[in-house]
């Protein structure tokens, strides 16, 4: 699983303002981590984010695989 960087930036502007740490705070990432996969610092497979984004999307009846691409 990898994230997919491009559409998860333009739902945290859409939700959330833009800001990065509320959505961390309401998915219950760390907004550290989460700002160094969305500024490519880290690498974006990781399986605790997506899986954080998959709850949400299905706690908001949203499509997860808009967010997150599978291998």
């Amino acid at each position: 699983m990898q994230v997919n960087i491009e559409e998860l930036k333009q739902l945290i502007q859409e939700e959330y303002r833009g800001n990065q740490t509320w959505f961390a705070e309401d998915i219950g990432i760390n907004s550290s981590y989460m700002n160094e996969i969305l500024n490519m610092k880290k690498s974006s497979q990781s399986n605790k984010l997506c899986l954080a984004i998959i709850k949400w999307c299905e706690k908001k009846k949203r499509n997860y695989r808009k967010y997150i691409f599978f291998d």
